[in-house]
């Protein structure tokens, strides 16, 4: 990549702001370790995949039939 290039020029911009930073740096590991509970950490113990559940191999007729059942009422 050239160095007039505006794509060097802002990846530079960038570069240049996170080696230079020192309480960012601990902010943004901050919040990767957020994103990361909540992504993570959530989804394996508060959301389980109820469709496996329920479904029993079948997800497509399942919510199918969910679906035409529950128009019905």
């Amino acid at each position: 990549m050239r160095k007039e290039s505006f794509l060097y020029r802002v990846f530079d911009l960038y570069y240049d702001g996170f080696r230079s930073m020192r309480l960012g740096k601990t902010l943004w590991a901050i919040i990767l370790i957020k994103l990361f509970v909540i992504f993570v950490v959530l989804k394996l113990f508060f959301f389980p995949n109820f469709l496996k559940q329920h479904a029993e191999g079948d997800e497509a007729g399942y919510v199918a039939t969910e679906l035409t059942e529950r128009a019905a009422e």
